[in-house]
């Protein structure tokens, strides 16, 4: 493998997720519990998968999307 290449990281703990998110380690564990971020456990460890970070991004920026429906004024 050349330095060019590089390895994507599948799983990540939960204060690396919580660097990537900018997400305190009490929400992370909160939305893990919640269902909207999906986990993973190795032995003891608690892991996030990639893709689960990508979906629950996708998931915010489609809930931002939505139209809030008619507001009074």
């Amino acid at each position: 493998m050349t330095a060019a290449v590089r390895m994507q990281r599948l799983l990540y703990t939960v204060p690396e997720a919580m660097a990537l998110t900018s997400l305190s380690r009490s929400v992370i564990y909160e939305l893990i519990r919640s269902g909207r971020l999906i986990s993973v456990t190795e032995g003891r460890r608690r892991l996030i998968p990639a893709d689960a970070l990508d979906a629950y991004i996708d998931l915010l920026c489609a809930e931002a999307r939505r139209p809030l429906g008619h507001q009074t004024k």
